[in-house]
Protein backbone atom coordinates (compact mmCIF):
# COMPACT_ATOMS: atom_id res chain seq x y z
CA UNK A 1 0.00 0.00 0.00
CA UNK A 2 2.60 2.61 1.17
CA UNK A 3 4.53 1.62 -2.14
CA UNK A 4 1.76 2.75 -4.03
CA UNK A 5 1.36 5.84 -2.41
CA UNK A 6 5.42 6.56 -3.11
CA UNK A 7 4.77 5.36 -7.15
CA UNK A 8 2.02 8.15 -7.06
CA UNK A 9 4.29 10.87 -5.92
CA UNK A 10 6.87 10.18 -7.73
CA UNK A 11 4.15 11.00 -10.74
CA UNK A 12 2.51 13.20 -9.21
CA UNK A 13 6.28 14.65 -8.84
CA UNK A 14 7.01 14.56 -13.13
CA UNK A 15 3.70 16.32 -13.24
CA UNK A 16 3.75 19.11 -11.26
CA UNK A 17 7.03 19.57 -12.64
CA UNK A 18 6.00 19.38 -15.76
CA UNK A 19 3.22 22.66 -15.15
CA UNK A 20 6.08 24.69 -12.84
CA UNK A 21 8.57 24.70 -15.61
CA UNK A 22 5.72 25.21 -18.55
CA UNK A 23 4.95 28.67 -16.77
CA UNK A 24 8.72 29.20 -16.06
CA UNK A 25 9.37 29.39 -19.36
CA UNK A 26 6.76 32.34 -19.77
CA UNK A 27 9.57 34.34 -17.60
CA UNK A 28 11.60 36.71 -19.58
CA UNK A 29 15.52 35.88 -18.63
CA UNK A 30 15.53 38.89 -16.50
CA UNK A 31 12.77 37.98 -14.39
CA UNK A 32 14.07 34.08 -14.34
CA UNK A 33 17.24 35.22 -12.70
CA UNK A 34 15.81 38.19 -10.19
CA UNK A 35 16.31 37.92 -6.70
CA UNK A 36 12.89 37.39 -5.34
CA UNK A 37 13.22 36.87 -1.51
CA UNK A 38 12.73 33.22 -1.52
CA UNK A 39 15.06 30.91 -0.02
CA UNK A 40 17.25 29.96 -2.77
CA UNK A 41 16.55 33.68 -4.35
CA UNK A 42 14.95 33.71 -8.05
CA UNK A 43 13.27 30.89 -10.17
CA UNK A 44 16.80 29.91 -11.40
CA UNK A 45 17.64 29.54 -8.04
CA UNK A 46 14.69 27.59 -6.73
CA UNK A 47 14.51 25.21 -9.56
CA UNK A 48 18.13 24.50 -9.78
CA UNK A 49 18.16 23.97 -5.87
CA UNK A 50 15.57 21.29 -6.68
CA UNK A 51 17.10 19.66 -9.11
CA UNK A 52 20.07 19.44 -6.40
CA UNK A 53 18.38 17.55 -4.04
CA UNK A 54 16.42 15.42 -5.69
CA UNK A 55 20.53 14.17 -7.65
CA UNK A 56 21.93 14.01 -4.06
CA UNK A 57 18.67 12.05 -2.46
CA UNK A 58 19.00 9.65 -5.65
CA UNK A 59 22.36 9.44 -5.28
CA UNK A 60 22.47 8.15 -1.90
CA UNK A 61 19.21 5.75 -2.25
CA UNK A 62 20.96 3.83 -5.80
CA UNK A 63 25.05 4.84 -5.48
CA UNK A 64 24.45 5.96 -8.56
CA UNK A 65 24.36 9.35 -10.71
CA UNK A 66 25.68 13.22 -9.93
CA UNK A 67 25.91 14.23 -6.65
CA UNK A 68 26.39 17.84 -5.78
CA UNK A 69 28.06 18.32 -2.83
CA UNK A 70 26.40 22.28 -1.87
CA UNK A 71 22.71 22.79 -1.67
CA UNK A 72 22.93 26.16 -3.76
CA UNK A 73 24.77 25.11 -6.60
CA UNK A 74 23.78 26.28 -9.54
CA UNK A 75 24.01 23.24 -12.68
CA UNK A 76 22.20 25.33 -15.42
CA UNK A 77 21.71 29.12 -15.89
CA UNK A 78 19.48 28.55 -18.79
CA UNK A 79 15.80 27.15 -18.62
CA UNK A 80 15.59 24.65 -21.37
CA UNK A 81 19.19 23.21 -20.64
CA UNK A 82 17.65 22.58 -17.01
CA UNK A 83 13.96 21.52 -18.13
CA UNK A 84 15.73 18.85 -19.58
CA UNK A 85 17.89 17.74 -16.66
CA UNK A 86 14.92 17.71 -14.66
CA UNK A 87 12.87 15.61 -16.47
CA UNK A 88 15.90 13.13 -17.02
CA UNK A 89 16.03 13.06 -12.80
CA UNK A 90 12.04 12.87 -12.81
CA UNK A 91 12.16 9.54 -15.06
CA UNK A 92 15.19 8.28 -13.09
CA UNK A 93 13.41 8.97 -10.13
CA UNK A 94 10.59 7.25 -11.22
CA UNK A 95 11.91 3.77 -12.12
CA UNK A 96 13.61 3.44 -9.12
CA UNK A 97 10.49 3.91 -6.77
CA UNK A 98 8.93 1.68 -9.55
CA UNK A 99 11.26 -0.80 -8.40
CA UNK A 100 11.19 -0.72 -4.89
CA UNK A 101 8.68 -2.84 -2.99
CA UNK A 102 6.88 -2.70 0.19
CA UNK A 103 9.87 -4.84 2.01
CA UNK A 104 12.10 -2.06 0.68
CA UNK A 105 10.61 0.40 2.18
CA UNK A 106 10.84 -0.22 5.73
CA UNK A 107 14.56 -0.95 5.42
CA UNK A 108 17.31 1.33 6.79
CA UNK A 109 19.96 2.84 4.80
CA UNK A 110 22.62 5.25 6.46
CA UNK A 111 23.97 8.44 4.43
CA UNK A 112 25.97 11.58 5.47
CA UNK A 113 23.83 15.19 5.04
CA UNK A 114 25.77 17.84 3.48
CA UNK A 115 25.01 19.88 5.92
CA UNK A 116 26.61 18.30 9.12
CA UNK A 117 28.55 15.46 9.20
CA UNK A 118 27.23 13.06 11.43
CA UNK A 119 25.74 9.37 9.91
CA UNK A 120 21.83 9.61 10.09
CA UNK A 121 20.19 6.20 9.66
CA UNK A 122 16.53 5.96 8.83
CA UNK A 123 14.13 4.28 7.09
CA UNK A 124 14.02 4.51 3.28
CA UNK A 125 10.36 5.13 3.30
CA UNK A 126 10.00 7.97 5.64
CA UNK A 127 12.94 9.08 3.69
CA UNK A 128 11.37 9.09 0.41
CA UNK A 129 8.23 11.29 1.99
CA UNK A 130 10.93 13.77 3.18
CA UNK A 131 12.05 14.17 -0.54
CA UNK A 132 8.21 14.13 -1.82
CA UNK A 133 7.23 16.52 0.94
CA UNK A 134 10.84 19.27 -0.02
CA UNK A 135 9.74 19.11 -3.69
CA UNK A 136 6.02 20.50 -2.69
CA UNK A 137 7.58 23.14 -0.29
CA UNK A 138 9.75 24.57 -3.22
CA UNK A 139 7.44 23.98 -5.88
CA UNK A 140 5.43 26.39 -3.72
CA UNK A 141 8.15 29.14 -3.34
CA UNK A 142 8.22 28.83 -7.16
CA UNK A 143 4.94 29.42 -7.33
CA UNK A 144 4.76 32.30 -5.10
CA UNK A 145 7.44 33.91 -7.91
CA UNK A 146 5.55 33.53 -10.54
CA UNK A 147 2.32 34.94 -8.35
CA UNK A 148 4.53 37.30 -7.62
CA UNK A 149 5.36 38.31 -11.24
CA UNK A 150 1.34 38.69 -11.51
CA UNK A 151 1.47 35.45 -13.59
CA UNK A 152 -1.07 32.50 -13.63
CA UNK A 153 0.60 30.39 -10.92
CA UNK A 154 -0.37 26.55 -12.43
CA UNK A 155 -2.42 24.64 -9.98
CA UNK A 156 -0.36 22.21 -8.79
CA UNK A 157 -3.19 20.40 -6.25
CA UNK A 158 -2.79 16.56 -5.74
CA UNK A 159 -6.22 15.63 -6.13
CA UNK A 160 -6.28 17.71 -9.77
CA UNK A 161 -3.61 15.72 -10.58
CA UNK A 162 -5.62 12.68 -9.34
CA UNK A 163 -8.33 13.55 -11.56
CA UNK A 164 -6.31 14.19 -14.78
CA UNK A 165 -4.22 10.75 -14.66
CA UNK A 166 -6.66 8.53 -12.88
CA UNK A 167 -3.76 7.75 -10.59
CA UNK A 168 -4.42 7.34 -6.76
CA UNK A 169 -8.12 7.26 -7.40
CA UNK A 170 -8.33 3.69 -7.45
Amino acid sequence: MFHDICRMFARYNGWANDRVYAAAAELSPHKFTEDRGVFFGSMMGTLNHLLVTDRIWLRRFTGEGPSPTALDVILHKDLPTLRAERAKEDARLLAYVDGLSEAALVKTFSYQPITTPRIITQKLGPTLSHLFNHQTHHRGQAHAILTGFHRDAPSLDLVLFQRETGVGLE
